[in-house]
């Protein structure tokens, strides 16, 4: 709405020239997004749910009781903040929606009195992220670059929207099982859309930086970018009041919508494999928990019998590991794979 404004004024008035601004609008967002989910998180969390604990999962009964489904009042914040900031296009009008839908299912879940079963979240999950996957293909097919080549195809719409839809689904779901850690599911999120965003506003997104790179040039990835910048921003005011030890936590709610966007930002890069350079840790740690899951129940074979699921359960059962230690390690992990696969990428490009 804002940028929309501006192009108006600006045919009248020079300075409006600012609100078409990408960076400066970005800026806007992200601080809009920070200041009132710190403002509004203390002042609405006596109105949240209250968490069940988790069945099985280490030391959930501390966590039992603290106020849960905080992403109700970010996510929402998040999807106001963007559609009065941000450029608007069918397409992201869509993963607008589909992200409140994410939230919403997450918030229903958080506010039961009993958890939904597992097939029931799933099935919902499934169909968030096919239709994710068809708004996002444009109906047709879809461009891919690989990671360490310069080397670009199109992928078939009949094998994008399979593939998508599994990503989403994995993101969606490995970043609700991370949330079992004060502060780790927030922290590890708002690194990945920090690198994504990077990389969809500073390099997609410029011409010349991605010519040069011999990345793809991507017309709308400086909004995707903002759109990343601007969840972190949220993400931030949240985590002020999830450092260990917590006094609120996002829930479903909220992990489930960010997993979700997670997985959009990914497919946006054009490149799939992103997800294992911003997100390696996170999907590691609440991904492998489901594989283990999947092949137990339905191949009936014994597999990892030894480790817990998520990892972060391990090591806080096995290893000793307190919160702050898992927070912090998993945290360095990501930051150095970060950092070692973007540079490797670059050199070799």
């Amino acid at each position: 709405m804002v940028y929309w404004l501006g192009e108006f004024l600006a045919q009248y008035f020079g300075p409006f020239r600012l609100l078409t601004s990408h960076l400066f609008l970005s800026g806007l967002s992200v601080l809009s997004c920070f200041l009132l989910t710190f403002i509004l998180l203390p002042r609405l969390m006596n109105k949240l749910p209250r968490d069940r604990g988790r069945n099985h999962a280490v030391q959930s009964a501390v966590a039992a009781g603290k106020p849960t489904g905080a992403g109700v009042i970010f996510i929402c914040l998040f999807l106001f903040i963007e559609l009065l900031f941000l450029p608007w296009s069918f397409e992201i009008l869509g993963i607008l929606t589909l992200t409140f839908g994410a939230m919403l299912s997450g918030w229903l879940d958080d506010k039961s009195v009993t958890s939904w079963g597992e097939y029931k979240k799933g099935l919902i999950d499934m169909v968030l992220a096919i239709a994710a996957a068809l708004l996002l293909s444009g109906m047709k097919d879809v461009s891919i670059w690989l990671p360490f080549t310069s080397q670009m195809f199109f992928m078939p719409l009949w094998l994008f929207v399979p593939l998508a839809t599994v990503l989403l689904w994995a993101t969606i779901n490995s970043t609700n099982c991370s949330d079992g850690v004060d502060g780790l599911s927030g922290t590890l999120t708002a690194f990945a859309f920090t690198s994504l965003g990077a990389l969809l506003y500073f390099i997609l997104g410029h011409k010349e930086i991605s010519h040069y790179l011999l990345l793809p040039h991507y017309a709308d990835g400086a909004v995707w970018g903002m759109m990343a910048f601007s969840m972190v921003g949220c993400i931030l005011g949240y985590l002020w009041y999830n450092a260990n030890p917590s006094i609120l936590l996002m829930g479903d709610a909220g992990s489930r919508a960010l997993g979700f966007l997670l997985g959009v930002f990914v497919i946006k890069s054009g490149n799939p494999f992103c997800i294992l350079i911003v997100s390696a840790v996170l999907m590691v740690n609440g991904g492998t928990g489901l594989v283990k899951v999947a092949i137990m129940r339905f191949f009936k074979v014994s597999f990892l019998k030894n480790i817990r699921f998520p990892l972060h359960d391990h090591v806080r059962h096995n290893k000793g590991w307190s919160n702050t230690q898992v927070l912090m390690r998993f945290a360095l992990l990501q930051v150095i794979i970060t950092l070692t696969l973007f540079i490797f990428l670059i050199k070799v490009r």
